[in-house]
């Protein structure tokens, strides 16, 4: 069985930005039936001179969704570091990123091979791009963000981590 770029890129970002917004919504129950303020969540961080929980659900969508429509047109820019969005709207960049994805087709993606990709730092080619920097960059965010829930008490595990699997019944 071969696997397609888009299956490993487009794919792998849908089921985890699915598993982001699953926990989002859990986040956001556990802190309203404990009275919890969502600000508290989004300017959490899990050391002082890491960046809050905002930043982290902000760079999943850069590394998803912003990612991707870098990789077709050439050149990469990350997202901003300081948007100052509350928990709604970190859910509805999530929303955004999720059904942006969906919009692009998987010949698209697959085309890219050998295409070039320009960052601020280096340049990739548009497969190494999304393999080795905004993947493993999603996923450490991904992880991140799910690590300041589980900090802050919200009962996820490691199904709501995984998201929906691809499985054979």
């Amino acid at each position: 069985m071969s696997v397609s770029l888009y299956d490993a890129s487009v794919g792998r970002f849908l089921q985890s930005l699915g598993a982001v917004s699953g926990y989002l919504d859990k986040g956001r129950s556990h802190c309203e039936e404990n009275k919890i303020d969502l600000n508290e969540i989004v300017e959490t961080r899990l050391y002082p001179d890491m960046l809050p929980f905002r930043f982290q659900i902000i760079q999943v969508a850069s590394h998803s969704l912003s990612a991707v429509n870098g990789a077709l047109a050439g050149e990469y820019m990350p997202g901003p570091a300081a948007e100052d969005l509350d928990y709604q709207g970190l859910q509805d960049l999530v929303a955004k990123a999720e059904s942006g994805l969906r919009q692009v087709s998987a010949g698209a993606v697959n085309g890219l091979e050998g295409n070039e990709v320009k960052t601020p730092w280096w340049t990739f080619p548009a497969e190494g791009f999304l393999m080795s920097f905004s993947l493993p960059s999603f996923y450490f965010h991904v992880t991140t963000a799910y690590d300041i829930l589980r900090h802050k008490g919200v009962p996820v595990g490691k199904m709501d981590y995984l998201g929906e699997l691809q499985i054979k019944t």
